[in-house]
């Protein structure tokens, strides 16, 4: 196997892990967004970034058709599952916001490091005409994170206050 062809076989590797990273995410957000009570700025970020998730799947599909390549199914349908167990997790828990806040903000970050890395094979791998749509990606990454780390104070703050006041807290 030749250089050209690790990088490719690595890169397209890559391409298909994020797929299916992005088809996890959304199996995180959708149950959270859907039980959202009392937070209405967080589910409208969920709302806004389940569009923008949708768009980089869209986006990803592009990139393996380019490559002649396939998405991995079985991938797609292991994370789609371990994230819709993951979201399930926190429903159990009184502070279920603010874990769903953490587990967001970790999550974002990981998918900021994976985008950063298929740049880097994109760039160095001969992959130009991919760069755009990957930095498309990580800048709707960079984006949520941001929001949540900007908005993770105030989430907190009023999960207390409602615990306080006797309220539910709901989601």
């Amino acid at each position: 196997m030749t250089t050209e062809d690790t990088a490719r076989s690595i890169f397209v590797t890559g391409l298909k892990n994020a797929h299916a990273m992005e088809n996890q995410a959304l199996s995180i957000m959708k149950p959270q967004v859907s039980r959202i009570e009392n937070y209405p700025e967080v589910a409208a970020r969920l709302d806004q970034h389940i569009r923008e998730t949708e768009n980089q799947i869209t986006r990803l599909e592009e990139l393996l058709d380019s490559f002649a390549e396939d998405r991995s199914a079985l991938k797609d349908m292991a994370l789609s599952f371990t994230g819709a167990m993951a979201a399930m997790g926190h429903t159990m828990a009184g502070d279920e916001i603010v874990k769903n806040s953490f587990a967001n903000f970790a999550f974002e970050n990981f998918e900021i490091a994976a985008y950063r890395s298929l740049l880097t094979i994109a760039e160095h791998g001969g992959f130009s005409a991919s760069t755009a749509a990957l930095q498309a990606n990580l800048d709707e990454e960079r984006d949520m994170a941001g929001w949540i780390e900007q908005n993770l104070a105030d989430v907190t703050l009023k999960f207390l206050s409602l615990k306080a006041a006797g309220e539910t807290a709901k989601v």
